[in-house]
């Protein structure tokens, strides 16, 4: 494994960026507002990418004849889940690739990723997969960002271009920070039907943030400084980098923020998924 492939994995198997991540989300309002309408009682669930469990968790509680997988790559996370989870008979989690799951085709009826893509090597694959274990008629949802750390103004070149530097070397790696304008083609390509498209503002810092949002991006940025590092080739440049940022984004003429893709989509049932010419022995 090459240096810069290391980088996504370490990060993301951090334990302090799954705290992170759980820090900054709400379980139940993303529930409520992208998934509970598509949901009936008996679906199966699979969240790819599930990190550890909160998605599921609440989704979970929406009916007691739901059941839910959690596929995660992290050995680490799949165990954190576990642990937050223990004693919900509805949920499990297992650990494994979302570019080759080990899950029969048509085994689901709702599968969901949220902010997985940006970190896969293999998309298409993973699409296909995706695709490969919904069921006929089931519904695909997936989320990820677009233009995180690269919108920012009044721009500074400097600054900027250890950014670029930056995710330039974790580019390598599959790591993709416009991942969210693709998911429509990915989507597309790998034969869903009726695909809705929603795009929101996600990050947004406009003048001088919050003190929970700036402890945020500092611990976000300290948890990728050893990778940091790695691209600059010291500690103290990467050091120098991240108080740079932090710096910017807490001036009271600077703006910086990224959008986030929602894509559905529904698998078509099998006669016109043939029909069409895109059968993946689905």
């Amino acid at each position: 494994m090459t240096h810069t492939a290391y980088a996504v994995d370490y990060i993301m198997d951090d334990p302090r960026e799954a705290m992170r991540l759980e820090m900054k989300v709400d379980p139940v309002a993303w529930v409520h507002k992208y998934v509970a309408a598509r949901l009936a009682p008996g679906f199966e669930v699979l969240s790819v990418g599930c990190g550890p469990g909160l998605m599921l968790r609440e989704i979970s509680t929406l009916d007691p004849s739901i059941r839910g997988t959690g596929l995660d790559i992290s050995s680490s996370r799949v165990k954190t889940a576990r642990e937050k989870n223990a004693g919900n008979r509805q949920l499990k989690f297992v650990c494994g690739d979302a570019q080759e799951m080990q899950f029969a085709r048509n085994s689901f009826d709702f599968v969901y990723s949220r902010m997985l893509f940006q970190y896969l090597q293999k998309k298409e694959q993973a699409m296909d997969e995706i695709v490969r274990v919904c069921r006929p008629g089931g519904t695909v949802l997936l989320q990820d960002l677009d233009g995180q750390l690269l919108w920012n103004y009044p721009e500074e070149p400097g600054l900027q271009s250890a950014l670029d530097q930056v995710l330039g070397a974790l580019g390598k790696t599959g790591f993709d920070p416009f991942v969210g304008r693709k998911l429509f083609r990915l989507a597309q390509r790998a034969g869903l039907e009726n695909l809705k498209v929603q795009v929101e503002c996600y990050h947004l810092i406009a003048g001088e943030p919050s003190r929970h949002i700036l402890e945020q991006w500092k611990l976000k940025l300290d948890i990728a400084l050893p990778q940091i590092t790695q691209v600059l080739g010291s500690e103290r440049k990467a050091q120098e980098q991240i108080d740079r940022f932090i710096e910017y984004l807490s001036r009271p003429d600077t703006l910086t923020y990224s959008n986030v893709f929602t894509v559905t989509g529904e698998k078509p049932v099998l006669e016109s998924y043939r029909t069409k010419g895109l059968s993946r022995n689905d």
